[in-house]
């Protein structure tokens, strides 16, 4: 917040814009940022801005833990959290029904606020911000993880996030060749199509054997057990897993971790949430259990703290935090201040 002079001379703090908008009263509405706002931050900007935070100390640690309610058509996620300049909400609903009725399984809203006030400054859509979000935490990760590009890449699943995955890295990390494996061969026909069309990249439907010459395999789905067998990887790829927050849940072998130099947001939240990890603790090639000294934060690996052994499989698992949608909220935030005025803005 920049400092401003009273009529005594003394240093006061200046109005934020948040403070401002609301003192008008109610009649001054908080804008609604759509989908096209969010789609105005580049997979590119998202990513680097979460490296960003990272770098400059944030403690990911100190996060508050995601709040799950369940509710009859599934659950509900409350995820506040706080960054620089800005605290923010995101209530997010998954409901597992809703695609066979043509609807996202998840959906939801992130309320922004400026952090010196606690004022509203925008309401965001959810949907498109954790699309992404999410890919940009990945991009990030396996920047860190993999400098050397192009990539030859492997994903599991044809939805929103197996797609947002696919851009995300062409743009990021760069992709030579992706192969998508999907449950439904006709959505990976489908996602493989627009992945050509869109992205001028080459792209085909997978199968299990190309796991052999992947650098890069994403698993995005919505699997319950393990999609592929450790030993169906060849030495030194990189595994990204996001498809599950809940603690029941793996799309990894057990065993892959066993053998992996192990990245996630946040240890402890990872051994809480992280199906993959949870599960994998209780596997006979866990003596003694894996525990948090096991897993290295990605701040370790951003700060340079930790090195990266690229001699191993390196697995980054990720559940999502509310801090990543601080983040990229407030990117969204700051660039549609710039569209309306022309300047750059902090609040």
């Amino acid at each position: 917040m920049s400092i401003g002079r009273s009529a005594a001379g003394t240093s006061v703090p200046a109005e934020s814009a948040a403070v401002k908008s609301v003192k008008g009263g109610a009649a001054q509405a908080i804008p609604y940022l759509t989908a096209d706002d969010v789609a105005a931050v580049t997979f590119r900007g998202a990513a680097n801005a979460l490296q960003s935070a990272l770098a400059g100390g944030l403690d990911v640690a100190a996060a508050p833990a995601r709040t799950n309610v369940p509710v009859r058509a599934g659950h509900l996620l409350l995820m506040p959290g706080e960054v620089g300049d800005f605290v923010g909400v995101k209530v997010a609903s998954v409901a597992p029904d809703n695609p066979a009725r043509g609807m996202p399984r998840i959906q939801g809203s992130v309320l922004l606020m400026d952090a010196a006030s606690l004022a509203p400054v925008a309401l965001i859509d959810g949907i498109a911000l954790t699309a992404l979000r999410t890919p940009a935490v990945s991009a990030a990760a396996v920047q860190q993880l993999r400098p050397v590009r192009p990539a030859r890449v492997v994903v599991f699943g044809a939805g929103p996030q197996a797609a947002g995955h696919i851009t995300a890295l062409h743009h990021v990390v760069g992709i030579g060749d992706v192969a998508v494996i999907a449950r439904n061969p006709d959505h990976a026909a489908q996602l493989v199509a627009r992945a050509a069309a869109d992205l001028q990249i080459t792209a085909r439907v997978g199968h299990l054997a190309d796991l052999k010459e992947a650098d890069i395999v994403v698993c995005a789905t919505t699997a319950r057990t393990p999609l592929f067998a450790a030993t169906d990887l060849r030495a030194g790829a990189v595994v990204v897993a996001v498809g599950s927050h809940e603690p029941d849940v793996a799309e990894l072998d057990p065993d892959l971790l066993a053998d992996a130099q192990i990245v996630v947001e946040d240890p402890a939240t990872a051994l809480r949430e992280a199906g993959d990890i949870v599960l994998a603790r209780s596997q006979a090639r866990w003596r003694p259990a894996l525990d948090a000294a096991d897993l290295i934060p990605l701040a370790s690996i951003v700060r340079g703290e930790v090195a990266v052994d690229t001699t191993r499989i390196r697995v980054f698992k990720s559940v999502g935090m509310a801090w990543e949608d601080v983040v990229v909220a407030a990117e969204v935030y700051r660039a549609w201040r710039r569209r309306r005025t022309g300047v750059a803005t902090d609040v």
